[in-house]
């Protein structure tokens, strides 16, 4: 991204990819309009693994968060799970309708697919529907914020935070002045901060509040793209989040070290200024020792003298 130079390219499809979804640094998962649904080595741009996921076109993927498994869904009217570790399907469930948005939870214990205006929370353990949300307007992006809070934008202005357990609207805010098409969320120094995209090109980050969440988030930052935007793509420089806390780290430890060599210095000169006195009253002494040991000495050598 800094450099801005081509990696490299995915040709093993044979259709328009529809998603892309990375599993760390290492990984990717691509799915397309033929069907398939590749894994990648990101180094290499190899393609390690090709699957015959759909019989129509793959709509959306989702990576569980241990990256064992993933869940696809496609115009065939099938949610699909697969095992990533033998590369194989694990079970197929049939939907009433084709679904075009399927997310896991951040804790990996519960899962939404999106129909239309629909959106049917999962249960991992017991693959049945725990609730329903249903919006006025199709959804166009979806994305959990903690693993029981949904924020759901659809094909107008406002973007509205949901209960995965209530399935009731927390809070709803106008965003843009035109169609949102995308949301990304992510927590960075205790705070969760919103970043959308909307056809009046315009690319906003929120500050939200989750103690109170029925305020709505406050706006950080806004730019102008002066382009129609159609989705959205956050890169969080890890390397310089890591390196600012060490940095901070290195300075407590800098602090640390520093009050630790004032403390010894303190009682470095203690001690020392208490053994100068000490010197200081022995040096004292010493003289007077001298003045009755010399008659002695005289004494002793008058007496050899007589002798």
């Amino acid at each position: 991204m800094k450099k801005k130079i081509e990696h490299g390219a995915l040709l093993q499809h044979n259709g328009t990819i529809t998603c892309l979804e990375f599993y760390g640094t290492a990984h990717l998962l691509s799915g397309a309009e033929d069907g398939l649904i590749c894994i990648w080595n990101t180094k290499r741009w190899e393609c390690l693994k090709s699957i015959k996921a759909h019989k129509g076109h793959v709509t959306s993927l989702s990576i569980h968060p241990s990256g064992k498994l993933a869940l696809s869904v496609g115009t065939d009217k099938t949610l699909r799970t697969w095992n990533l570790v033998e590369g194989r399907s694990a079970f197929i469930k049939n939907l009433k309708q084709n679904a075009h948005i399927i997310k896991w939870s951040p804790d990996g214990e519960k899962y939404v697919t999106v129909i239309t205006n629909k959106v049917d929370i999962y249960r991992l353990d017991t693959a049945s529907i725990t609730g329903t949300i249903t919006t006025e307007k199709r959804i166009s992006s979806l994305r959990f914020i903690t693993d029981s809070i949904l924020a759901i934008a659809g094909d107008d202005e406002i973007i509205r935070f949901y209960s995965c357990d209530s399935q009731k609207c927390l809070c709803e805010f106008k965003a843009h002045e035109n169609r949102i098409k995308d949301i990304y969320s992510f927590e960075r120094e205790g705070q969760h901060v919103i970043v959308t995209a909307s056809s009046d090109g315009y690319i906003k980050m929120w500050n939200l509040d989750l103690d109170k969440i029925k305020d709505g988030p406050s706006l950080l930052c806004e730019v102008n793209t002066k382009a129609r935007l159609t989705c959205l793509a956050v890169w969080l420089d890890r390397a310089s989040e890591m390196k600012e806390n060490s940095d901070k780290t290195a300075t407590s430890s800098q602090e640390t070290e520093d009050e630790k060599s004032s403390t010894a210095r303190r009682n470095k000169d203690f001690w020392t200024s208490g053994r100068v006195k000490t010197a200081k009253r022995k040096r004292k002494i010493i003289p007077g020792k001298q003045k009755l040991e010399a008659p002695v000495q005289k004494k002793k050598k008058k007496q050899n003298g007589s002798a």
